[in-house]
Formats: C-alpha cells, structure tokens, sequence
C-alpha cells in the first residue's frame, strides 16, 4: 500500500470529496474526515491536510486528478510519502522504520492513526517554512534596528500579530499538545501513533518551531521597546520645547 498526505493550497470540503470521489466520508479522529471503498482510503484532517491510501500509486494520481489538485514540482508543494505493507505473519502488531509502516493487518482505525500522524508532520513542516520566512524578516528588522522610527511602529505591530497568529494557529491546529480522545480508550493505537511520532519526531519539531517564535518575539519586543523609547524621548523633547516656548514669552510679556 502507498500513502501519500499534501498540504492543501485550497479549502477543500468534506462534500467536495464526496462528490468527487464518491464515497462516503463519516468523522474521524478528532476533527478530520475519512472514507473509503475497494480501492481506495482518504483522510482529510482540519488542519488543510489530504492523506490518501491505495494499492497502487496510479490510484492515488487518479483521485488527486478527480478532485482537481495537481502534484507541483518538488519544493512547490508540501508532501510526505510512506509505503505500508501488510505482514500476517509479522512477530508484532506493528513495525514502523524510517523507509516503511509495517502491520500485522489492516483496520479503519490504523490507516486513520497513520494519516493522522503523516499529515501533522506535513502540517508541521509548513508551519517550519513560514517561521524559516519570519525568521529571516526578523532578523532584517534586527539589524535595520537604528533605521527604525516611530512611523513604522504599525508596521511591526503588523508583524507582531502575525507571530501571534501563527503560534495560536500552531498549537491549536496541529493537535500536538494533547493525543487524540480516541486513543486513551486503545493501548495498540495509542502504541501505534506514538511510535510514528518518535520516528517523524513530530514533538521535538514542534519544541524547535515554538523556541523559534519565540526567540522572533524577542527580538520584536526589543525594537518595539526601542521605539517605545524614542517615542517618549520625542515626547520629552516636545514638552522641553513647550516649556521654552512659554518661558520665552513670558519673557517678551514682562519686557512689554
């Protein structure tokens, strides 16, 4: 079995699958989508991730084809790959390795847990593009530091949000701070999902991403702080000169 999970360029919606692909989709893990028929098994998970599942890969090109997405040259779009075979005689429930997800038999549940997995890796790994991007912005504005002035204070606030934005959207969406409800209730899913976490290394990704947004805050708060100051030696100054002003009139006036 092929599966591959892309990230989304486009909303796609649960009734645009199924007209499509026409097939059923009911609810999955947490908030995502899956269905399935002979040949094929497809999850979409909330977060803008398609995971589909077949035989062979022709079968995935097709679907992609049906639901109107094209496979982009490498680089231009986001997408991770994982064969999976079905081993009867397999010494263990599951095998997973760095080239292949090995498991004793196929369900529903197993093919959801691994989409699940794959698409928050793919989900990830756009979050890692956009802070590789924030990350270089920032560090224009570090060293562009002297060069600020208080007009462009809005547009670091701008910049500010989006890093708020972007950390919210991280740590909500991608659902890795707390393991799906459904595998509480099950020790060989939860085992299974574990695993293809520690080998996708989903939970130190996501430590590096977050210890990235914040060392961009850092270096926001310090210009803002900056500004903040210039802002308020403008105001002195201003007062300062007003205080001249009113003394030197004053002056004119007593001499008159």
């Amino acid at each position: 079995m092929n599966l591959l999970s892309l990230n989304l360029d486009r909303p796609l919606t649960k009734s645009s699958i199924e007209y499509s692909l026409d097939m059923q989709m009911s609810k999955g893990v947490e908030n995502g989508y899956y269905g399935n028929n002979e040949v094929l098994h497809v999850v979409l998970s909330p977060f803008g991730v398609l995971s589909l599942i077949a035989d062979e890969k022709k079968i995935i090109l097709h679907a992609l084809s049906a639901l109107g997405i094209m496979l982009k040259d490498e680089g231009d779009m986001i997408t991770q790959d994982y064969p999976i075979h079905i081993n009867p005689e397999l010494s263990e429930v599951f095998n997973i390795t760095n080239e292949a997800i090995f498991l004793r038999e196929v369900s529903i549940l197993n093919l959801n847990i691994i989409a699940l997995a794959i698409s928050q890796s793919v989900g990830l790994e756009r979050y890692e593009q956009k802070l590789d991007t924030l990350f270089a912005k920032s560090r224009k504005i570090v060293e562009s530091i002297h060069t600020f002035s208080i007009t462009r204070r809005s547009h670091l606030m701008q910049f500010a949000k989006q890093l708020a934005l972007t950390r919210h959207d991280m740590v909500s969406n991608l659902l890795l701070l707390d393991k799906p409800n459904i595998l509480w209730d099950n020790a060989e899913a939860e085992a299974l999902y574990n695993r293809l976490a520690f080998i996708l290394e989903l939970y130190d990704r996501h430590e590096i991403a977050l210890s990235k947004l914040a060392q961009i805050k850092e270096d926001v708060m310090l210009v803002m702080d900056l500004i903040n100051h210039k802002k308020s030696e403008f105001l002195e100054w201003i007062i300062i000169v007003l205080i001249l002003i009113e003394i030197v009139m004053g002056i004119i006036q007593f001499i008159r």
